[in-house]
């Protein structure tokens, strides 16, 4: 274990580029705990939206209580969240690779906490709406720079289990928003906050993600050759996100105004990814960078991972609802069988990137896992929905085993693809690769909370929306297949 040392000139991918530049100088044990613990507390906050909403149905109450179809508006509630978070995603490589990947993770943390509390002051639907769509975007730009600093400061021998240890934040993060949120909201109705006690959890992970973040400012302030700068990016980030909140509030607005069904305006935030893309897309052919980051490779992982952002956010942000109502069992009880799923990333995250590693080690492919990995998922999450259509009651014990084991599985897979990913680009261009991956991947994100309350609505039953997820898993098996891995130290594969 050897400290990071700083060159003259860095090609440090957590620093700007250009002239002498500092680099990074903490152990990278040390980097995995401070980038997990932003993990654990982005996805708490992002996280408590459904247990949230949950709540909100259950108990007739908030802005989501007299809906005429609460699951649909719940559903497009979080594709709006995520439509914000979509937006970010290049723009907050591109931002990494020019101002500094340190300084864009701590500008996402602040964002996310000061957001987070704003979401719980927030009374009405537009408001509430309007918070979460500003925190999404300041969430969005956490990823791809986490996943630089991760690959540049991790030796090569490390670096997936590195990227699977710090991922596993996300599913702690995943398991506290699921777990923690009903026990909060109980924690402010004994506060005396009555039909408004939803507000604690927001408070409560708000504080929270202020406190990561002053932590991981000073954290990098110590292990590096000059202060943070926020002030660029941050203003930067403002300027990009403010024109996108514009257009994602817009959209609600008039969906409420002209009373367009929820599934028209779900359809809207497709558009609005479709015209990012293509600007996106349009502006890396005009900079000359198309070779590193539209190669053939890159679109297949690219669109196989939409099937891994769709099946995420299909059971983080219903499935205590699913549990709930298939088991007829209490918020609690369905909240602690959910987190099974979530839960099992605390294994699945850093025991996927170690059995990667060495097969690198090994000269062997990490595509073969890859494909294993999303088949077995596939299978269970069929199986899953299988166990909601009989005539009696599934028990809670039966969901929660499958559950963990799709959980071990689909979690190991993601550090695997993260992995496989980095490999296809220069050191340079690894924060743009990154952002222009999760922002084609979180159009799976943004449908799959609308499509599953949709199809909960119309069919009054949640295995359509689970063999959907299972579906879109299964052609991300395909595409794993297609790809031609490039493997360390070996000749493409």
């Amino acid at each position: 274990m050897t400290e990071f040392a700083a060159p003259t000139r860095s090609t440090d991918a957590s620093a700007p580029r250009g002239g002498d530049r500092p680099v990074f100088t903490g152990h990278h044990t040390h980097l995995w705990g401070f980038l997990l613990a932003g993990w654990l507390i982005s996805y708490a906050d992002r996280t408590v939206t459904g247990p949230v909403i949950s709540w909100m149905i259950e108990n007739k109450a908030g802005f989501i209580g007299d809906a005429a179809n609460p699951a649909t508006l719940g559903g497009l509630i979080g594709s709006m969240f995520f439509t914000g978070y979509m937006l970010t995603q290049y723009a907050g490589g591109r931002l990494g690779d020019r101002y500094g990947h340190r300084e864009m993770l701590v500008v996402s943390l602040l964002w996310a906490g000061l957001l987070t509390l704003v979401s719980g002051v927030t009374g009405g639907l537009i408001g509430f709406v309007v918070a979460r769509v500003l925190t999404g975007l300041g969430e969005g730009v956490f990823y791809s720079n986490d996943r630089v600093l991760v690959i540049a400061h991790t030796p090569r021998a490390r670096r997936t289990i590195g990227l699977g240890v710090v991922l596993s934040g996300l599913s702690i993060g995943l398991t506290v928003g699921i777990v923690a949120t009903p026990h909060l909201i109980d924690w402010g109705g004994d506060w005396g906050m009555g039909g408004g006690a939803w507000r604690m959890p927001l408070f409560v992970f708000g504080v929270v993600s202020l406190l990561v973040a002053a932590a991981t400012w000073a954290y990098f302030r110590a292990r590096g050759d000059r202060p943070l700068r926020l002030g660029p990016p941050a203003l930067r980030l403002v300027a990009y996100s403010v024109p996108a909140a514009v257009a994602i509030v817009a959209l609600f607005l008039l969906a409420d105004e002209f009373g367009w069904p929820d599934w028209l305006t779900a359809v809207g935030s497709g558009v609005l990814f479709l015209a990012m893309v293509t600007l996106v897309i349009r502006g890396i052919v005009r900079t000359g960078r198309s070779a590193q980051l539209l190669g053939r490779d890159v679109w297949l992982i690219c669109l196989s991972f939409v099937a891994v952002m769709w099946n995420l956010w299909f059971f983080s942000f219903w499935s205590v609802q699913i549990v709930a109502e298939s088991a007829h069992s209490s918020l609690g009880a369905a909240a602690l069988t959910a987190a099974f799923n979530a839960g099992a990333g605390i294994l699945g995250f850093p025991v996927g990137g170690w059995i990667a590693d060495r097969r690198v080690r090994a000269g062997k492919g990490r595509k073969p896992l890859a494909v294993i990995c999303a088949a077995v998922h596939t299978v269970l999450a069929v199986a899953f929905g299988v166990s909601l259509l009989g005539d009696g009651e599934p028990s809670l014990l039966l969901l929660g085993a499958i559950l963990f084991c799709s959980g071990l599985f689909f979690n190991a897979l993601q550090p695997i693809v993260h992995s496989i990913l980095g490999d296809l680009a220069a050191e340079e261009h690894r924060g743009s690769l990154f952002g222009l991956f999760n922002l084609v991947a979180e159009i799976g994100a943004v449908a799959s909370p609308v499509v599953s309350g949709v199809l909960r609505d119309a069919t009054g039953s949640w295995a359509p929306g689970v063999f959907t997820a299972a579906g879109v898993m299964a052609v991300s098996v395909v595409l794993y297949g297609m790809v031609r891995e490039r493997i360390p130290g070996t000749a493409a594969a």
